[in-house]
């Protein structure tokens, strides 16, 4: 009997332990009269040496299939007609288990490592049916490919520990698993690609780096969505976590070389719910969580879209960021949140709340030399400010546009920063186009077009 298991969106508890691995007990009645075929397909594992063909529909398993690369070289599990292994029992399905200890240069590659090439999981689905059921482990290999892969009602999806090089991730359904959807976990890994897949509904984040050391992360074409809480628990999560802030004295532990690009990033906040709840307060879309010691460095972040968390994009501690031509909108109440960062660069964005009210903060705090450029800020119905730049030094905000909202500008403490040929217009009246007090020094305004009040402290300009 094949399983047909049908996904309906139901509220489901925001903590990790949410249970959705109690979704295959219910929806597959039969579950434990399945044989547990663990031995008998590592059996099959060893004896064609690192080859699993699955041709049946069903197979239930108790513990992890463990594919031991040193002895059995390049491996691969591949199905003939869809197959459906039923994970029930503690840790991964299916474990890769290499031995590199290298980079991705050639000459850092020992000689049995070569053997150990491209190990390979596709087109198979992976159900949990145990709280601590996950889908797919990688551990110390080179060039895995993950592909055409469903994994449903696990813990989490896809999870990479200790070293990996040159994975690629692709044409995947991550969906409605209880932790995390691509989980780097503590891993050295540098090139990673994630690409054209469905990262949802995984409750304690979609995309997650926690520590460890990475570079080459590229994530590309997917729709990533829902990646936190399904109620109002709080949560520091995010569709797309990048957070070294656990190893705050520690400079081994590192993270740069980030592109996201061409994504659908959004949920969960109230998007066509109740405007009296937030669900997931606290959550993003996007969360840089750096630290001092060693801030998150080299992003990119561009062609998305992005809306409908309590803070679109959120990055503390980093350098020389980049997020362009993005479309913002129905933040719950942020957009942009930006700590205790450097060359932070922002252009080329649209900002619109579309057919919600909301706050619609772009906050930068204790900032240096970023710009905010050429991008169209719409109806924020925030009284605080739009922009807001709070002691801030070296920016060229220059080639806005704000429309329709409450307030416009505003600078505290900020100084040595330029205001050029920026255009606020139909502010709430009794608000600001801008507000400059005399805490700020050092600013220049210059070809800028408002149309309301102004509040500007003369001494605070150069």
């Amino acid at each position: 009997m094949r399983i047909l298991a049908t996904l309906l969106f139901v509220t489901i508890c925001g903590s990790p332990c949410a249970g959705q691995w109690q979704r295959a007990v219910e929806q597959i009645p039969d579950l434990k009269s399945l044989p547990d075929v663990t031995s008998m397909l590592q059996e099959q594992i060893e004896e064609n040496g690192g080859t699993l063909l699955l041709t049946a529909e069903n197979y239930r398993i108790s513990r992890p299939l463990e594919f031991d690369l040193k002895k059995l070289g390049a491996v691969a599990v591949k199905s003939i007609g869809g197959s459906t292994i039923i994970m029930d029992g503690a840790g991964p399905a299916i474990r890769f288990m290499g031995s590199h200890q290298g980079t991705a240069s050639p000459g850092s590659f020992q000689p049995s490592t070569w053997n150990e090439r491209m190990p390979i999981i596709t087109g198979i689905e992976i159900l949990g049916a145990h709280p601590e059921a996950d889908g797919i482990e990688l551990q110390q290999t080179v060039g895995a490919i993950v592909n055409r892969v469903s994994v449903r009602w696990c813990r989490h999806g896809i999870h990479l520990a200790i070293r990996n090089r040159n994975v690629a991730i692709s044409d995947c359904h991550l969906y409605e698993n209880s932790g995390i959807g691509v989980f780097l976990d503590d891993v050295n890994l540098h090139q990673i690609n994630i690409s054209n897949s469905h990262i949802s509904y995984n409750r304690a984040g979609g995309v997650v780096v926690r520590d460890g050391n990475v570079r080459n992360l590229q994530v590309t074409g997917c729709d990533i969505e829902g990646n936190m809480p399904a109620d109002e628990t709080a949560t520091q999560t995010a569709n797309i976590l990048i957070d070294v802030s656990g190893s705050a004295n520690d400079r081994t532990k590192s993270i740069a070389e980030i592109a996201i690009t061409g994504c659908t990033i959004q949920h969960a906040a109230n998007y066509s719910g109740s405007e009296e709840k937030t669900t997931a307060p606290g959550g993003a879309n996007i969360r840089l969580a750096g630290k001092e010691v060693y801030p998150i460095d080299s992003v990119t972040i561009s062609g998305n879209v992005i809306s409908d968390t309590t803070t679109n994009i959120d990055i503390t501690h980093a350098h020389d960021v980049t997020i362009g031509a993005n479309t913002f909108f129905a933040p719950k109440p942020n957009n942009l949140l930006v700590a205790h960062s450097q060359r932070v660069v922002v252009s080329g964005n649209t900002f619109n709340p579309r057919q919600f009210t909301r706050t619609g903060t772009i906050r930068f705090s204790d900032c240096e030399d970023c710009i905010l450029a050429n991008s169209t800020i719409h109806k924020f119905a925030t009284d605080a400010g739009a922009v807001i730049l709070d002691r801030c030094s070296g920016f060229m905000v220059t080639g806005l546009i704000l429309s329709d909202c409450n307030s416009g500008i505003v600078l505290k403490d900020t100084s040595d920063t330029t205001i050029a040929n920026c255009r606020v217009t139909r502010t709430t009246a009794g608000n600001t186009d801008i507000t400059i007090g005399e805490s700020n020094h050092g600013i220049r305004l210059t070809g800028n077009s408002f149309s309301g009040n102004s509040a500007i402290g003369n001494p605070a300009l150069d």
